[in-house]
């Protein structure tokens, strides 16, 4: 992947985001939150709305109640982003229980076998019709071997169940086992390092308050990083608040892209200054986003507030004087 200048100019850097307020974060930011054992993760989604005195919350990716570990909660505008993590890759660390004593190596030959496409038919209880699909599961390693218990980390594709993985491989195995433990460790962009516990959030909120915001602000991150991993789109000044009405942006007012986009990806729209514009709907390969007309991308998502650029209206042509 490669950045690429309409102009064929050199790409100069990328002005750095304005600091945003707090007030401004709250607005548009994300929280990842390392999800407790013992709540649903819409009573998260509520706590954090709860400490934080929002009107709008929302989480990606939901963690049945005993699972602990990532949980990306999005604030206010920035809900509008979530759909872009639903569809992220994953990574959980679990517990699996032999229930019979096996040999290391037979586990790892079996790893080897799950590892790649593979065909699941979500558990019972799930959120979604129990159809057999297709998933895949990019790597999977032991970290721990110790009698019938197996600690293991593994990366997969959204929509993957491990419990049912584990289910599965116990039956390929011939002793059958089950997931004793589960922790999500990265969700997308977000992963275990950056999460934090809801009490550490509500001591942050109340030192804010008491006019120290050095938590709070480490905490928040910009709406802008829940687009990490989409292809982006950077557009002219002039055209920002166009976009921002819903206008389809037109091949004049692309900046600069990145050239794998293909048509009907969904990318992120940027400003120069890198903030998130919207997202849209590529409407042409990247290898005509330098013709000098005809539609890039159509909005699907505006997320900028109308008027944060000036609006660029085309100037008129004075009219010839009369002989």
């Amino acid at each position: 992947m490669a950045m690429v200048s309409r102009a064929d100019e050199p790409i100069p850097p990328s002005d750095p985001v304005p600091e945003r307020s707090v007030e401004q974060l709250l607005d548009f930011g994300i929280v990842v939150i390392d999800k407790p054992s013992g709540p649903t993760s819409h009573q998260v989604s509520a706590y954090v709305q709860q400490i934080l005195h929002i009107r709008k919350s929302g989480h990606s990716g939901t963690l049945d109640p005993q699972v602990t570990g990532v949980l990306p909660v999005a604030l206010g505008r920035a809900t509008r982003t979530l759909g872009c993590l639903l569809s992220a890759g994953k990574e959980y660390v679990a517990l699996m229980h032999l229930h019979a004593p096996v040999k290391e190596s037979s586990v790892k030959k079996v790893f080897h076998t799950f590892t790649g496409t593979i065909t699941q038919l979500p558990p019972v209880r799930s959120s979604v019709k129990r159809q057999s699909r297709q998933r895949k599961v990019y790597a999977m390693e032991i970290l721990e071997f110790h009698g019938q218990d197996v600690l293991f980390r593994a990366d997969v594709q959204a929509g993957t169940y491990i419990r049912k993985l584990i289910h599965d491989m116990g039956q390929r195995l011939g002793c059958g086992a089950h997931m004793a433990e589960l922790r999500r460790t990265r969700a997308g962009p977000f992963f275990e390092r950056q999460a934090i516990p809801l009490h550490d959030l509500a001591d942050a909120f109340y030192y804010w308050k008491q006019g120290n915001d050095k938590a709070i602000r480490r905490f928040i991150l910009p709406g802008e990083d829940c687009v990490s991993q989409l292809p982006k789109l950077w557009v002219h000044d002039g055209a920002v608040d166009a976009v921002c009405h819903g206008s389809p942006l037109a091949m004049p007012g692309i900046e600069r892209f990145e050239d794998t986009i293909m048509a009907g990806d969904t990318i992120a729209l940027m400003s120069l200054k890198g903030e998130l514009i919207g997202l849209a709907r590529a409407e042409q390969d990247a290898s005509h986003f330098k013709e000098e007309h005809g539609i890039a991308a159509k909005s699907s998502a505006v997320l900028m507030p109308v008027g944060t650029y000036e609006r660029c209206v085309p100037k008129v042509k004075a009219a010839a004087p009369e002989k």
